[in-house]
């Protein structure tokens, strides 16, 4: 296939999906179009029977000798030729709507290319399922990337205490939270697949620029305009256009320690890993202790339709933002279901040696309530791709020597991406997900 046939092919495909967009339940396109057409019919009829017994009775009687001069009715039936006049009549009048909506789109800014899309995000997807999710670094990100695509009631909450990288150094010379987590999220939920790429884009030279992302130095203008990224949520969100809502944990610059078995304290999440060696995290806490939540992350948790934790680093990711005594009083006392997204993978130094129970275990601990679903991956990672990841002291996180009480809460999809890591299936988890709410609908 050349790159003209392939350009062509490209084209079709983004037409179809616009197309079936266009009708897709919620849009408020169908009902219009159908009466539209229902309109433009009876005009018609009505039309047809002032010519015929008004004052216009001579032209209606020419123009249907005349139609019926140019068919043969051995080939096309009078009614027939009729018809078509009247399906060819519909389609222009359907074409100048269009095209009299495009002039009005291109007028205002908005690419008629892009209209189905904003009205399917605003209408469409305003109607799916409230889901929460928590967490942090690239487990976070690929979650949000499937979930966009089925509702726009999304709320990220995300952990803001990494003290590594760009992130780090901002946080040290501004006394602002970390960004850098934020920044993976907006760009995931960004309707705007340019804003995405800049958000992410590192750069790689400049005095003082390099090693930072476009994201963070941006969080760190509004952060900084605003007295705080309390401010400027709501001009963070506009800017982006986020498909969702994305909220730190907590907008108090704060500090990881965790607690080892060998008696020792880290302080850092980027020191976490390197420092733990052969003992094994117990716990871990927040410095400042009681660093206050959002108000508006509160609501979306007394809101929610489903809770979901991870995936991602279970002591740098997850747990960091249950640690925020108020996101944890909301989620213990919210009677939405919460499920574990359970990682593929244990990770070098900060869980070596943690089995998926002692994961499940270390959450209630920290929570002070269990998970009532775990989302377990069912599909075998490839012999080569575990090699790769034992090689670096990483193992599969699989339900050898789980508990019953584990096992009662286990839940199994194929949620594995092809490909030489062992990461989840973005797509694959959001209908896993979308599963449990179904269920759970259909329990109630």
């Amino acid at each position: 296939m050349n790159d003209l046939s392939r350009k062509r092919a490209e084209a079709m495909r983004v037409g179809g999906r616009r197309a079936r967009m266009w009708l897709t339940p919620g849009m408020g396109v169908k009902r219009w179009l159908l009466l539209f057409v229902v309109c433009t019919l009876i005009g018609a009829v009505g039309f047809l029977h002032f010519t015929w017994t008004g004052p216009l009775h001579f032209v209606a009687t020419r123009w249907i000798l005349w139609l019926n001069a140019l068919t043969e009715p051995n080939i096309m039936p009078l009614y027939a030729a009729g018809m078509s006049v009247m399906a060819l009549a519909l389609g222009g009048a359907f074409l100048s709507i269009v095209m009299l909506n495009r002039s009005m789109l291109r007028s205002t800014g908005t690419a008629p290319e892009t209209a189905v899309d904003l009205i399917y995000s605003h209408r469409a997807l305003a109607r799916g399922p409230r889901i929460v999710a928590v967490g942090g670094g690239t487990g976070l990100s690929n979650l949000l990337t499937g979930l966009k695509h089925h509702t726009a009631n999304l709320t990220a909450i995300v952990t803001v205490a990494d003290n590594g990288g760009s992130s780090g150094r901002l946080r040290e010379s501004l006394d602002m939270i970390a960004p850098g987590d934020l920044t993976d999220c907006y760009a995931a939920l960004s309707d705007s697949p340019v804003l995405a790429r800049l958000l992410l884009h590192r750069f790689g030279r400049g005095e003082g620029l390099e090693g930072h992302t476009f994201g963070n130095l941006l969080l760190a203008t509004l952060s900084e305009e605003q007295g705080g990224l309390q401010g400027a949520m709501r001009d963070v969100h506009e800017v982006l256009r986020v498909r969702g809502q994305v909220f730190p944990a907590t907008t108090l610059p704060v500090t990881l320690v965790a607690h080892l078995s060998d008696g020792r304290e880290v302080r850092g999440e980027s020191e976490l890993a390197q420092q733990v060696g052969k003992a094994r995290v117990e716990r871990v806490r927040l410095d400042p202790p009681d660093p206050p939540a959002l108000p508006a992350v509160l609501e979306a948790l007394r809101s929610a339709e489903l809770i979901v934790l991870g995936p991602g680093s279970l002591f740098t990711s997850i747990l960091p933002a249950l640690l925020v005594p108020e996101i944890a009083q909301a989620v213990r006392a919210s009677g939405t279901p919460v499920v574990y997204v359970a990682s593929l993978m244990s990770e070098p130094g900060e869980t070596t040696g943690l089995t998926l129970e002692d994961h499940v275990n270390a959450i209630t601990a920290h929570l002070g309530r269990a998970p009532d679903w775990v989302l377990v991956n069912s599909t075998p990672i490839p012999p080569a791709v575990q090699a790769r990841y034992a090689a670096e002291g990483a193992r599969v996180l699989d339900l050898q020597g789980a508990s019953s009480e584990l096992r009662r809460r286990i839940r199994r999809a194929p949620l594995l991406q092809a490909g030489k890591t062992a990461r989840h299936d973005p797509a694959a988890l959001a209908q896993a997900l979308l599963a449990l709410i179904t269920r759970t609908r259909s329990a109630a």
